[in-house]
């Protein structure tokens, strides 16, 4: 029996695995500008010990401006030195603690049931999970916090057979809360949150659980000075719900718009008002049945359009698996429906994208242990009820499940990467491998921002050495509405070439005497200049023309 559990184990990690290495460089179909500004800052560290703005082994990477947490670029660093810097040295990395993730996830629910069955099936639903399955196949900093979040979960119940384990468990979850902005609200709300459930355990073995907690403090400290400065605010304005931009403008425009008496106006109508409704509807749009069981999250880039988060034949085992949890009063319960409400918690307070895939890709081991659960229980159900009631209840859900996970993949291989190949900026690589071929031939190279960064992908496709793009005498970044761009590199422009001021004769009459090399979108250029190459986007639509002026 042990040499069965332990082969089922591998097989599952090994499908895990092959689920998420498989075309892993076609699907998606190329970078996003996030993928390689993680690359290119590991690159930059791997070469000089410097990211990208030149500062010495950066907490905080300045990047486009909204400061990206280290984790994820420090753990890139071993696959671009093995790989090079290349889509292959970025995407291994989360490939492989994608993969340790669902090894994780089956400890973890071993020691939160106590259950071999259960454990398996949990491993083996995060395994073919759609919504795990496309954030570890592409350098996302989500599913790195899920892998840290989930092994110190692992270590914190381990830890109330023995204490020890806690101080280990610590470790692993501050770790989370240097890898993505959700992780840090969720960690020390689940933290608190623990501390409130399993008071009485904790205090049984109070000199290990104040050890913990001073810990995770330390660990914490040297996040105070970003938290309490100007960058982390305008990181926040980004995305907030209480952006004054737009929330005080919103809040008026309804004043204005009511019939009713002033003051019960102010009452019904201001910032407290405002931000409760829309945190609420934000929260709530995480448990809708379209979000989890059907559509899915509305990003193109952050999931697959048309399917669920969880697959539709897991929605009555999630609810069976919630009920037998508390029915059965699992020492646990409280922790798992703890872990599940306050993923969502941060996600609320965010303005864009609702419902978020990404923001709230820790729940995703949550359902399906809790799926597993409902799982189990209903086979416990069904077992006396005959033999042929089992076959076909089991034969048709397994039926369902494997039709579900065919038709997930297809889309995901086949339909995914042609419709949405503009999403994830297709066609930079392209570019930026026909200028690196006719580098020297031009005095400027005019790359137009239309799609977005394309200095990252310039930097990141020709293997920029970073010390030479940090010291570049004629480096020019600008900031607009809270986000970095650079104008200038090398001989690189990089204006928007629909931009009043740089269209195409513009620059060409800025520059007379000089040999140009322009990259712009379809419309850019005058129809009679010779197009020397075109890139398209998968779906057969022009993404790039270039051409040159001599």
């Amino acid at each position: 029996m042990m040499k069965l559990k332990w082969l089922l184990l591998g097989l599952i990690i090994a499908l895990a695995f092959l689920l998420r290495i498989y075309k892993v460089i076609q699907v998606p179909p190329a970078l996003n500008w996030d993928e390689v500004s993680i690359g290119y800052n590991a690159y930059s560290i791997l070469k000089t010990g410097r990211d990208e703005w030149g500062v010495r082994f950066p907490l905080h990477f300045k990047s486009y401006g909204e400061y990206k947490l280290p984790g994820q670029i420090y753990a890139s660093i071993p696959g671009i030195a093995i790989f090079g810097l290349n889509d292959l040295g970025i995407r291994i990395t989360p490939v492989i603690y994608g993969t340790l993730t669902v090894l994780l996830v089956y400890f973890l629910s071993r020691a939160l049931v106590t259950n071999e069955l259960i454990a398996l099936g949990s491993a083996l639903l995060l395994a073919i999970s759609p919504w795990h399955i496309q954030l570890t196949r592409a350098s996302f900093e989500s599913s790195f916090s899920v892998f840290w979040v989930v092994l110190g979960l692992w270590l914190l119940v381990k830890g109330f057979t023995k204490p020890r384990y806690w101080i280990l468990s610590i470790v692993a979850l501050a770790i989370s809360v240097y890898t993505y902005n959700s992780a840090r609200i969720f960690t020390p709300l689940f933290l608190f949150a623990i501390a409130i459930i399993f008071r009485k355990e904790f205090w049984k073995h109070k000199k290990e659980a104040i050890a913990s907690g001073v810990l995770f403090v330390l660990l914490m400290l040297p996040l105070i000075p970003f938290v309490l400065s100007g960058e982390a605010k305008a990181r926040y304005k980004l995305v907030s719900i209480t952006d004054d931009a737009g929330l005080v403008p919103r809040i008026e425009e309804r004043r204005n718009l009511s019939t009713l008496p002033p003051l019960l106006t102010k009452l019904i109508h201001n910032r407290v008002t405002y931000v409760s409704y829309y945190f609420a509807g934000n929260y709530l749009a995480h448990f809708s049945p379209d979000f989890l069981f059907i559509s899915g999250a509305p990003h193109k880039q952050h999931h697959v359009q048309g399917v669920g988060q969880l697959y539709a034949i897991q929605a009555p085992f999630v609810l069976l698996g919630l009920y037998f949890l508390f029915k059965k009063k699992s020492k646990f319960r409280w922790l798992i429906l703890s872990w599940l409400l306050i993923t969502f918690i941060p996600v609320a307070t965010t303005n864009d994208s609702i419902p978020n895939a990404l923001r709230t890709l820790i729940a995703a081991p949550a359902y399906q242990i809790i799926t597993a659960l409902g799982v189990y229980w209903a086979y416990i159900f069904l077992k006396p009820k005959g033999k042929l009631i089992s076959y076909v209840f089991w034969g048709a859900s397994g039926l369902i499940l494997l039709l579900s996970f065919a038709s997930y993949l297809a889309k995901y291989y086949k339909v995914y990467p042609v419709l949405y190949s503009r999403d994830w900026q297709y066609g930079n690589k392209e570019v930026v491998s026909y200028i690196k071929d006719y580098y020297k031939d031009y005095d400027l190279i005019v790359f137009s921002r239309h799609y977005g960064e394309p200095h990252m992908f310039t930097l990141f496709y020709l293997a920029y050495p970073p010390d030479k793009f940090q010291n570049s005498s004629n480096l020019n970044r600008f900031e607009s509405f809270d986000w970095v761009r650079v104008l200038t590199f090398d001989k690189f422009y990089f204006p928007d070439l629909g931009d009043e001021g740089t269209m195409f004769e513009d620059v060409k009459k800025a520059n007379e005497g000089k040999k140009l090399l322009f990259i712009g979108k379809p419309g850019d250029f005058p129809a009679e200049i010779k197009r020397l190459k075109t890139v398209s986007f998968l779906d057969g639509s022009r993404a790039f023309e270039i051409v040159e002026v001599k």
